[in-house]
This record gives structure tokens, sequence and C-alpha cells, in this order.
């Protein structure tokens, strides 16, 4: 139950990747794709792309040979104003990777909000998340149709955030709040319309409903686990990792990690 501080990146850390050297790969939303070692040094892996400031990286996965997926959210909008984004549905997240002799290339852009991120076992596929589009695609990364991305779960009932992959073999997602009828209805709207929305007073904006909440899928993207909860007083599920049996949750707004208890019912 103890917590030790690892180190400080300078900006603000989200998505993160430990490494089999002990080293940690940190998507930084203010200072790009870092790598945090083990006695503290911060090293900068990306910080531009197409010649920009890299800006909201999301989350990271590290191949065995050393390459690097990582997703960026938005173009357009900061961590603080998120929101702005959903409801804008600009489609500005990115697909990027950085390879052993650090060339960077963007596979995908137009994502719908883009960030969790799995690399298969076999290393054979990613599996991204794009939170506006309440989906997670496949991206084969090897064979027939490499670099095509297709569906692997469509129309979830929630916005997927974060992901992992367990040590029980399923892909854990967390679900950081269900869909909300006033944003999708505004989708067919221009762009301009949901963006007056942005505008109103704050109180009366389209607002997240407090549930802590996470799903599990198999390789297959079909259903195993769909774990919710509104009354324990934790809310807002961003990041999710199971290991051997338990069930850790983190959250872009509390100040705790939950702890859930081994599933039982499949």
């Amino acid at each position: 139950g103890q917590r030790q501080v690892l180190g400080t990146t300078g900006g603000r850390p989200l998505g993160l990747e430990a490494c089999a050297d002990g080293s940690v790969l940190v998507c930084d939303h203010d200072r790009g794709l870092l790598r945090l070692h083990p006695d503290g040094r911060i090293e900068t892996l990306v910080d531009t792309v197409d010649g920009e400031p890299l800006r909201f990286a999301s989350n990271v996965v590290q191949g065995a040979d050393g390459t690097i997926w990582f997703t960026t959210s938005t173009s357009r909008w900061d961590l603080e104003n998120y929101l702005g984004d959903l409801l804008e549905h600009s489609c500005t997240g990115r697909l990027i990777r950085r390879d052993p002799d650090g060339r960077v290339s963007v596979l995908l852009r137009d994502l719908r909000f883009g960030n969790g991120l799995v690399l298969a076992p076999d290393g054979s596929h990613l599996l991204y998340v794009e939170t506006a589009g309440y989906r997670i695609r496949r991206y084969p990364l090897t064979g027939p149709g490499a670099g095509e991305p297709h569906s692997w779960v469509d129309n979830l009932p929630g916005h997927p955030d974060n992901m992992s992959l367990g040590s029980d073999g399923l892909v854990w997602v967390a679900i950081a709040a269900p869909r909300n009828r006033l944003l999708d209805r505004l989708l067919p709207w221009p762009g301009v319309l949901r963006t007056v929305v942005w505008n109103l007073p704050e109180a009366i904006r389209p607002a997240p409903t407090p549930i802590a909440w996470v799903m599990a899928f198999d390789l297959d993207g079909t259903l195993v686990h769909d774990l919710r909860s509104t009354d324990c007083g934790y809310g807002f599920a961003t990041s999710v990792a199971e290991h051997h049996g338990t069930v850790v949750v983190g959250s872009l707004h509390e100040d705790d990690i939950a702890v859930i208890a081994p599933p039982t019912v499949r």
C-alpha cells in the first residue's frame, strides 16, 4: 500500500507502458513521448511530429524489437477542454509509430479522439480506441491486410478510454462514462453548431454520468466482463489493469486508485 515517486516529467503524464528493462514509456500531454529510466532520468523520444510540437500524446505500447506505437487524442484541444473535442467531433487523433532508429511515422490520421492502445501478444496487430466513435479498431501489423484498420468492437454503450492486456489474456477497457443522449443527438449537426453548445454555461453542457465502469473482451472481441457501479464513491474510470485476478482502476478526476475483487461471472 505504500507509494513511491519514480520520477517527474515536468508536464502532465497520461498513458504509461512498463518496459522489460525497468524503464517506463510516458505519454505526456505537454512534452510528448518520454522514457522514464530506473534512475529517474527523463529522456525525450518524440516531441515533434510533422514539424509541429507533439501535444496530447495519449497511450503507448512497445514491441519486442523496440518499435513504439502511440496515439494522440486531438490536435485542436487540450486536456482541460477535452469535452470541446467531443462536441466538435474534430476527428484529429492519430496513430504514430517510432522505429528503433528514432524515425517517426504517422500511420493513421482522423481518429475520433485516439486513446487506449494494446499490442497483441503475438505482435500481429494493434487494438486502438476511438473514444468519440464509441469503438475499438484493429490495425494489422503483419500478413494480408497489414496497415488496413477494421472494426473490432463497435457501438459501445459508453466512452472507452485507456485499455490494457491482462494476465488473463483479456483486453480490459476503462469506460469513462455512459453515452450521453444529447451528445449523440448533436453529432449530425454542423461543427459550428456543436461549438455553440461548448460555449454555453458549463452547468447546462452535456456532462458525464458518475460511474465506475470497466469491460473486458477476449482477443476475438467477445465481451467477457461488464463491471459497473454508480454507488461506490468512484467515477470516471480512465485506466484499468488486471494482474492475477485483481483489477486496478484509475481516474482522471480521482485522487486514488480503486481495486476490484476478482471477477467470478463470465
